[in-house]
């Protein structure tokens, strides 16, 4: 299939519609704080979670901007546990106090992958804050999801965010994009 014959592809409204409401209800519980609702009604069990590292190169290099050897985030279903266990703990000190996010999900594009899979892809603004401060971070990105159809609902099988900024304004990352 060539590029032109992709972009006039569409999917069913149903099926866009389905995937959109799992973005929205997982920005929701991610927003709330609900890891565990967000763990055990999102993520499949042999999820990858990728936020490569964004340089700066020229144009004509022809090479990615995101390495494929460096990351801000490299998870899998396992590690991702350790790190929703760990939020819900006293020993999670970067979310200490708890972070405030709000997560507004746009360009939802969904492509097809098979009778039980689907690309989705979406762009990504995150705001935060912390303390009693002015202070916030700011976080763009697009992400780019496979979804599985699992026991009639979709799961988070693989993502991989693409951050706007080669350099982080945040402190740490100890949120999920």
């Amino acid at each position: 299939m060539t590029v032109e014959q992709t972009r006039t592809v569409l999917v069913a409204a149903e099926l866009e519609r389905a995937c959109v409401q799992f973005l929205y209800r997982e920005a929701e519980l991610l927003d709330e704080a609900d890891y565990t609702g967000w763990f055990d009604t999102c993520l499949s069990e042999d999820l990858e979670y990728l936020i490569p590292i964004r340089t700066t190169r020229e144009r004509s290099s022809g090479v990615s901007e995101f390495s494929r050897q460096a990351y801000h985030m490299k998870d899998t279903y396992a590690s991702l546990r350790l790190r929703v266990d760990r939020l819900l703990t006293e020993h999670a000190w970067a979310e200490d106090p708890p972070s405030r996010t709000r997560r507004v999900v746009t360009n939802v594009r969904v492509r097809e992958l098979g009778p039980d899979e689907v690309e989705v892809k979406s762009y990504l603004t995150l705001h935060r804050s912390q303390w009693d401060t002015v202070d916030y971070d700011l976080l763009v990105a697009e992400r780019q999801d496979v979804l599985r159809s699992e026991a009639d609902e979709w799961r988070l099988r693989r993502r991989e965010v693409l951050l706007n900024h080669t350099i982080l304004g945040t402190a740490n990352l100890g949120i999920f994009l």
